[in-house]
């Protein structure tokens, strides 16, 4: 794997855990480093599509927006034929 060695410094309690999670799961303490970070950055797109969707809710005020996608279909349904 092709990518940048970083030196991290963490808690001896952290270190610790880190040690018996690598061991129980069979992988390197680098390998257990990535997948929390891997972890970490999906959770924080996940929060970005959170926080998006927070802010844009309530701004259609165009009636009811289950009819108007239903409409739409139709419309589409009636130009496939």
């Amino acid at each position: 794997m092709a990518g940048q060695r970083t030196i991290i410094t963490l808690p001896d309690e952290d270190k610790a855990w880190l040690e018996e999670y690598s061991r129980a799961h069979g992988i390197s303490m680098a390998e257990g480093v990535r997948s929390a970070l891997r972890l970490l950055r999906e959770n924080k797109q996940r929060d970005t599509y959170q926080a998006l969707v927070e802010r844009t809710r309530g701004i259609w005020v165009q009636g009811d927006g289950l009819d108007y996608q239903r409409k739409l279909r139709s419309e589409w349904e009636d130009n496939v034929a």
